[in-house]
Order: C-alpha cells, then sequence, then structure tokens
C-alpha cells in the first residue's frame, strides 16, 4: 500500500509555463539573446538560476556576469513572472486535480509539494488549495537540483513516508528521473512527450484514481 503522494507543480497541478515562458523571453531580449519555445522546454523543471546559466549559454554570454548580476537578473524575471501571475485563481488548476486532492485527504494520504519554484506557497495559496498539502519543500534548502533526487526523498520525509511508500507525479522527464531514484513509484502526465522511466503515464489528472494507486 502507498502512504503519500508528492508532486511536481507546474504542469502538474496548474500550468505557469506560459507566464515563466513570456517572462525568460523578456529578461534574455533585455540581455539580447533570442530564445524560442523549443528552448524553453529545456527549462522545464529545474530551477531558476540553472535556467538563467542555460539561457546565459545559449547565447554565449555565460562569462560575462558575476553572481551578484546573475542573482539580480534572476530577481527581475521573478518580479516579471510573479506580477503575470496576478489574475491566478482556482479557474487555473488543471483538470481532475481539485477531485484528486479531495480524495487524498478523504484516504488520509498526505500530500506534499516538489517544485523548483520559490513561490509555490504563493501560487497554492492562489488556486485555493494550500490546505491540501502537508509540506512544500523550499527550493533554498537543497544541495541539488531534478533530476536529483534530494527534492523528492525530502517531500517524502517532510509527511512522515518512506520514499519506497510514496507516488511522485511530474510531467518533466527531469523529474521523472528524480522520483525513480528517490525509489518511489512514478506517474507521469503529459499529453505531447513520452516520459521515460515513468511507471504510469497519463494526459491528466482525470484518469487517476486515489483508490487504485495506493494499493500498488
Amino acid at each position: 500500500m502507498k502512504k503519500g503522494f508528492v508532486f511536481d507543480l507546474d504542469g502538474v497541478i496548474t500550468d505557469t509555463a506560459k507566464f515563466h515562458y513570456i517572462a525568460w523571453k523578456n529578461l534574455a531580449k533585455h540581455l539580447g539573446i533570442t530564445i524560442d519555445e523549443v528552448f524553453n522546454e529545456s527549462l522545464k523543471g529545474i530551477s531558476r538560476m540553472d535556467s538563467l546559466d542555460k539561457i546565459l549559454a545559449h547565447g554565449h554570454k555565460e562569462n560575462e556576469y558575476t553572481l551578484a548580476e546573475k542573482e539580480a537578473l534572476a530577481k527581475n524575471k521573478n518580479d516579471d513572472y510573479v506580477k503575470l501571475l496576478a489574475d491566478l485563481s482556482a479557474d487555473d488548476l488543471l483538470p481532475g486535480v481539485r477531485d484528486f486532492l479531495v480524495d487524498a485527504k478523504a484516504h488520509n494520504i498526505p500530500c506534499a509539494i516538489a517544485s523548483a519554484s520559490k513561490n509555490a506557497p504563493m501560487i497554492l495559496e492562489k488556486l485555493g488549495v494550500l490546505d491540501y498539502f502537508g509540506h512544500i519543500v523550499d527550493p533554498e534548502t537543497l544541495m541539488k537540483g531534478k533530476p536529483d533526487p534530494e527534492i523528492f526523498v525530502k517531500a517524502a520525509q517532510s509527511i512522515g513516508v518512506a520514499p519506497k511508500d510514496a507516488i511522485g507525479f511530474e510531467d518533466a522527464q527531469a523529474g521523472i528521473e528524480g522520483i525513480k531514484a528517490a525509489g518511489m513509484y512514478a506517474v507521469g502526465i503529459s499529453t505531447t512527450e513520452k516520459l521515460t522511466g515513468a511507471d504510469l503515464q497519463v494526459t491528466s489528472m482525470t484518469e487517476l484514481s486515489v483508490e487504485q494507486l495506493i494499493s500498488i
């Protein structure tokens, strides 16, 4: 029996990828770098600073900024992103998410968030589902980002569940690899790409049943 659920945020609970893309594209343009939606896919699931490093490398400017300057650039991007999130509401939950969380609570299955986003608490509050999560891993406490399993191990431990007894939900390949490296059962959620290594792949949360998953 599985005893806990660990969720990525963006692409699983809600889809703010379009806002990330706009904010990164604006910053890149300011730096004289052009990125497109194909390149933006490579930023899925990784941290803000790692994303910035990839953009700078893409524009052959990886050695032009100090750490302090890069931190300021990343803050500017995040400020832009947060402004774009101003109108986020419960209507922006992805299909099936609320029903699944309600059902998990009815089955006394604790849930945690394992996201690279530092904005996760604010986003979950705007979506109206913050109270369904027992813990949100603070990405500032991590030594390594996905696909390293650290964030998933911490998420499971935070809700008192051994990784082997938890199920992880992800929409990115790096996330699936992190879930499996943590020793968890991996559910991939994607309408576009095949997520290699996922134990189960669906196109949305509407296809999932709490009762069936916990009996795996």
